[in-house]
């Protein structure tokens, strides 16, 4: 089947082998081995981040191994299969495909690669990050991050992103933030609460960058704050607690490392975070970046302005950015058109001429699709997006192979239609008896 996830859906991959293999000089990067090969490591490495389906991703693969090949023995160059090891991907913030990061000095704070997709341009920015590395050591700053786990007195995992709280700071700014936060409550002659202090500060900095500041990682001396920590009923340290406007405080019993730590704060931001955008189709460019850079579009057909007016269609627009909101973390892409604005579209998906409102899933990779056979509705949409996250559902491949040409139309402008004006035909001067005698 087509639309398939879970262990499954590794066995679609295994054929391809991820992009990469054994004989490459691109090293293949994992969860269990990408902290003692990268994080561990005293290297530079540049890591793609990517899947096996997406088209972008493939037509990078040539230039990446070239690059790697360019490299060796100078800078390390790796890839994470992160539609396969989902939480290594999570870790870093991976939203998109493909997605470069360098790891440098500071290897708990990967910067992004924002350069061209051509070989050249790749072995460029390594070169000038391994610049900046050396002098960076020259000077004295060491940035080599070889124990893994460095305290905060070393200087390893510093503790500015750390916010400290008391009993006068905290509720003013956790209790009616909008911002989720995650709180350390510690007692300074705890052993736990010193292994843990590196690592709640590494994350800290990676989690503030990854969701721009919208999850917070602070700390509270419980020992001093014993109104907080009665409050919260504090009976063992470390103890952390999650805090997210309008909902009680929950316990986070996840493990100790900066990964588990970064995993979770990931999760409750994604949880938090905006549904993907949903885009009207107006032009080929719409279609083609949103269908290639994920797995699965979905492609809604709404009735002519006309026969819904604007109310009609913002209805079903509501719809559709529920089910956005309810799938978000499945990463698919989000598109609507109006009934006959993309007739040749409409054709290749089985739906044109009639039966409005229509959806379709397609996967862009495979050129197939699935129709919505229940109702535009949240209950009949649900139904359908459900079956296909679990690989059910029957599939057609779109007509002529590929997407058919899209035009280029003017965006809805959010108003009800209107008919087009026509001229009135003055008929005061014609003699309409004599017109019928004529005819006749």
């Amino acid at each position: 089947l087509l639309f398939v996830v879970g262990t499954v859906s590794c066995t679609l991959f295994l054929a391809v082998n991820g992009l990469y293999s054994a004989s490459d000089d691109v090293i293949e990067l994992t969860p269990t081995n990408f902290n003692k090969e990268v994080i561990q490591s005293e290297s530079l490495w540049l890591v793609e981040f990517y899947a096996p389906w997406c088209g972008h991703c493939q037509r990078l693969t040539p230039e990446w191994k070239k690059a790697a090949t360019a490299l060796k023995g100078v800078v390390k160059v790796g890839a994470v299969d992160a539609d396969k090891h989902q939480s290594l991907g999570g870790q870093y913030g991976v939203r998109g495909f493909p997605t470069i990061k360098i790891f440098g000095a500071n290897k708990n704070k990967a910067e992004d690669y924002q350069g061209g997709r051509t070989s050249d341009a790749i072995v460029d920015a390594a070169l000038s990050a391994l610049r900046s590395l050396v002098k960076e050591r020259l000077s004295g700053r060491s940035g080599g991050y070889s124990s893994g786990k460095q305290s905060r007195e070393s200087g390893g995992g510093d503790k500015k992103d750390v916010i400290e709280l008391t009993d006068d700071s905290f509720d003013k700014n956790v209790i009616n933030s909008d911002d989720v936060w995650m709180v350390e409550f510690y007692a300074p002659w705890c052993g736990h609460c010193k292994n843990l202090e590196p690592e709640w500060a590494a994350a800290a900095t990676e989690v503030k960058e990854q969701t721009k500041g919208k999850v917070k990682l602070a700390a509270v001396d419980a020992t001093v704050n014993q109104m907080l920590a009665s409050r919260y009923g504090i009976r063992g340290f470390p103890t952390i607690k999650i805090f997210q406007k309008g909902e009680d405080p929950v316990d986070y019993d996840g493990g100790r490392t900066r990964s588990d730590i970064i995993a979770r704060a990931l999760d409750l931001f994604s949880d938090n975070a905006p549904p993907p955008e949903l885009l009207e189709i107006i032009s080929e460019d719409v279609l083609k970046s949103t269908c290639d850079a994920h797995q699965l579009c979905i492609i809604s057909v709404l009735p002519h302005i006309l026969d819904t007016g604007a109310s009609g269609r913002n209805s079903y627009l509501d719809v559709m950015l529920k089910m956005a909101e309810k799938y978000k973390k499945k990463m698919w892409g989000w598109l609507w058109t109006e009934a006959g604005a993309q007739s040749d579209l409409e054709s290749s998906l089985g739906i044109g001429g009639f039966g409005y409102p229509a959806m379709a899933a397609v996967n862009a990779r495979k050129m197939k699709f699935a129709l919505l056979k229940g109702s535009f509705s949240e209950q009949g949409i649900n139904e359908f997006l459900r079956e296909l996250s679990v690989g059910r559902g029957s599939t057609a491949p779109v007509g002529g192979g590929a997407f058919p040409k899209i035009h280029s139309v003017e965006p809805w402008d959010g108003k009800d239609g209107e008919l087009p004006v026509e001229d009135d035909i003055d008929l005061s001067d014609v003699d309409l008896d004599d017109w019928d005698k004529d005819e006749l």
